[in-house]
Parts: structure tokens; C-alpha cells; sequence
């Protein structure tokens, strides 16, 4: 494309910048600006997420977009600082845990079920923006539960501010121009920013002193962790960037996985018959708990399979720190190396019908080939919430699915536009209509 091509269509839609060849190759290479490689190969990503970790780690684009937001918490540090973070918040995250704050989503279900009740059928509804709502009260109750002086609408609409202004590329990005080169998109929000953050240590800061009240949440997990080899804890600063990135991660993430699975539902009504049934199976009338997840196999199924084509972190990026060789092509240091998850879900080389939704490719989660899937990356980084983002996703569908079936919307077909996250452009515009009875 071109220098300046490439940054106007990379700053519209990430997506378009991927080469048809990228479906149908391991391994593409070019250079804009610099030199870059995409890799689509399992065995290389795996040499690069695993094996050779610590020589391919995130790109300074990806850490200066987000380091005024989130500092330098989990998802930005690395070696050292990295891993004792890991080892302190992973705790916080297992299975019990996670089950402990199941009720929160399995609540946000039963409240997003009641706004689709009070509009009746008697008109579409644009899913995404309910499903952000639905999992910004997750996050947020799990996060700062109850917590007066946690301002949940200040800090969504900084966050929504941050990331339409600073999230897309800039010139000095694509020329590889050092960090400390101005980048005129993230000079602006800075107050928004300071607010958000301002409202999150107050929150801690009020933690610290009232302690913890009924089920720990997860700012009283992280309060109580520490690195089980240094004894080291997380200052305020540290907390605060880590509640911050789980925010981050933790609902538009999950909103979009919901978001287009229930847009592929919607448009396949062999699907969603299955769906619907094995909802009401086993729901009945009420919301989904963690407890239902292992007797809703299907409903998994449509998630893992929504994240495959549509995963919310469509394009990652690292670069090379030393000389390699990836699918027997020279990777040199300072090379960009991306990992387009969008095209790697959808590569001839390694899926049948690889543009299909067919959930039922899901059944048998041994089939699937390690680093062919990725909505949560893999290696040592994995997403340290995927546990979490899963169990919220199938509590949520489950629950919408058991009271609703979903009718596509003439003339309003989302468009996939990544900058940040894969998002639905225009919306995902649903005809909600009470579901019957069905049987298995």
C-alpha cells in the first residue's frame, strides 16, 4: 500500500490492512516503514509465545497506546516486573474464585433480561450496546463491589474517550520512530484520564480502610496477594493499574464475544433452535449460574466458535529483540512480527470452511490444534481472565437464550472494524421475541 496508504487505512479499519494471502499462507513479510512479518503458522507462534518468550515481547506501539491508561501492570510488563505481578493477581483468578463471583454475572444477566422484557418485542435492539452495559456491571461489581465513591459511569466513558482518541496508529507508529517522539493523537484526555484514575484510588484507598464486606471482590483479592517468592504486595499505583487493565479487558472483550455470537445466532436458525433448547433444558425460566456451565455444552460451543471468527483482539504485535528464523524465513531484531488472530481463525492451512460458523467444530476441544486458536493468546501470557471471560459469556447467553429467540434486522449487517477491538461497526440490531419451549 504504501507508507501513507497504510496509515489511513490502518487508522479506519486494522482489518483492511491484511492481505486476502494471509488466509491461505503460514507466513507473509513486507515492509512499511519497516520491515514486518505476519505469522500464521502453530509451530512458529508457538516458538514465539512459548519457546522464545522473552525475545518477541509486545511492541512499543501497543505499550505507548495504553501505558497512560493502565501504567505498567500485567498486560504491558515484562520479565521480572511481569512476573511477580503474575504470581501475585493469578490466585485471584482460579476456579474457586471465579465461581465465588459468578452470582455478579449471573445478577447482570437477570437485569439485562429485564430491559429486553420491558421493550417487549415491539422493537430491535442494538445487542452491543446491552451487552457493554451487561458486562460493565460485571466487571465493575467484581471489581469495586458496592464501593461508594466508585463512579462506574465516570470511568466507562473516560476509558470510551481514551480509546476512540489514542487507539489508532500514528506516523511515527508505522515509521518506527522512538517512544519518546510526540505523538500529537495521545496528547489529548488527559484529564479523563486523571479522573478515572483519581476515582479508582479513592476506591482502594477506602478498601484499605473499611476491609472486606461479604464475598471478597476481586480489588480484596488482589489487597490480600502477594508474590509467593518475594513476599512483595501491590502499592496503590500498582492496584490500581491492574484493576484498570482487568476493566479494560475484562467487559468490552466479553461484550463483543457476546455480542457477535449472538449476531451469528440470530442468522442461523438451526443454531439457535439447538441453543434455545439446551437453554430452557436446563434454565427453565431463570438466569444461568456457574454451576449449569458443564450442562451447557452447545452454548460454549457458540462462544468458542464466535471467538474464532471473531476474536476481540483481532491483531496483536511483538517485536523481534534478536535474529531468528520463523517458517524458515530471517526474522532480524527490530522487525515487527503480528500475529493476526482474524486471519490465523480463518486460515485454509488449518480450518475446514474456515469462514462457516458451525459450533459444532468446538465439540471436541482436543481436535483443535494448540495455537491455531487464539482469542486468548497462549504460552505463559495467557489471558489471565480467560477462565473468568468464559464462565461470564456462557451465564449470559445462556440466561438471554432460555427467554428469547433473535431475528436479524433488515439493512443492518455490522461491519468488523478493528482499531483497538474488533467491534461491530453500526451496531448489532436484533429483534428480540419471547422464546418457546423446545425440545432436545
Amino acid at each position: 500500500m504504501g507508507v501513507w496508504k497504510s496509515l489511513q487505512t490502518m487508522r479506519r479499519n486494522v482489518l483492511e490492512t491484511l492481505p486476502e494471502i494471509s488466509t491461505r499462507q503460514p507466513m507473509v513479510s513486507g515492509r512499511t516503514g519497516k520491515r514486518w512479518h505476519m505469522v500464521m503458522d502453530p509451530d512458529a507462534l508457538n516458538h514465539m509465545l512459548r519457546d522464545r518468550l522473552p525475545d518477541y515481547p509486545k511492541s512499543d506501539v501497543t505499550k505507548d497506546i495504553l501505558r497512560p491508561a493502565i501504567g505498567e501492570s500485567l498486560f504491558i510488563a515484562e520479565g521480572q516486573e511481569w512476573h511477580w505481578q503474575r504470581r501475585t493477581a493469578a490466585p485471584s483468578f482460579s476456579l474457586r474464585n471465579v465461581t465465588a463471583l459468578a452470582p455478579v454475572m449471573s445478577a447482570a444477566a437477570e437485569r439485562c433480561v429485564q430491559r429486553l422484557d420491558a421493550v417487549g418485542g415491539l422493537r430491535a435492539v442494538n445487542m452491543y450496546d446491552e451487552m457493554v452495559q451487561t458486562t460493565f456491571e460485571v466487571i465493575s461489581d467484581v471489581t469495586f463491589s458496592g464501593q461508594e465513591g466508585f463512579d462506574r459511569d465516570v470511568v466507562h466513558a473516560a476509558l470510551e474517550a481514551y480509546i476512540q482518541s489514542t487507539a489508532k496508529m500514528s506516523l511515527g507508529d508505522l515509521l518506527g520512530l522512538p517512544s519518546w517522539v510526540p505523538r500529537l493523537n495521545r496528547l489529548r484526555n488527559g484529564d479523563a484520564l486523571k479522573t478515572m484514575q483519581r476515582v479508582a484510588d479513592g476506591a482502594i484507598q477506602a478498601r484499605r480502610q473499611s476491609g472486606t464486606k461479604g464475598v471478597p471482590d476481586l480489588l480484596d483479592l488482589l489487597l490480600a496477594g502477594e508474590d509467593p517468592e518475594s513476599g512483595r504486595r501491590m502499592t496503590t499505583e500498582e492496584l490500581r493499574d491492574n484493576l484498570l487493565t482487568f476493566i479494560v479487558a475484562g467487559h468490552e472483550t466479553t461484550a463483543l464475544s457476546l455480542s457477535w455470537a449472538l449476531y451469528l445466532v440470530a442468522n442461523d436458525p438451526r443454531v439457535q433452535d439447538i441453543a434455545c433448547a439446551e437453554a430452557r433444558a436446563v434454565l427453565g425460566d431463570r438466569v444461568a449460574t456457574a454451576e449449569d456451565i458443564p450442562h451447557l455444552p452447545y452454548i460454549r460451543q457458540i462462544v468458542d466458535e464466535a471467538l474464532r471468527l471473531y476474536p476481540p483482539a483481532a491483531l496483536v504485535s511483538r517485536t523481534a529483540l534478536k535474529d531468528d528464523r520463523l517458517c524458515g524465513r530471517e526474522v532480524k531484531a527490530g522487525d515487527t512480527v503480528m500475529i493476526p488472530i482474524y486471519a490465523l481463525h480463518r486460515n485454509y492451512l488449518l480450518w475446514d470452511e474456515p469462514d462457516s460458523f458451525r459450533p459444532e467444530r468446538f465439540a471436541d476441544r482436543k481436535a483443535i490444534r494448540r495455537y491455531a486458536y487464539l482469542p486468548f493468546g497462549d504460552g505463559p501470557r495467557i489471558c489471565i481472565g480467560a477462565s473468568f471471560a468464559l464462565t461470564e459469556a456462557v451465564i449470559i447467553l445462556a440466561s438471554i437464550l432460555t427467554k428469547y429467540r433473535f431475528d436479524p434486522v433488515a439493512g443492518k449487517v455490522p461491519k468488523p472494524v478493528m482499531i483497538l477491538t474488533l467491534r461491530p461497526d453500526g451496531g448489532v440490531w436484533l429483534m428480540p421475541k419471547a422464546s418457546k419451549p423446545h425440545q432436545l
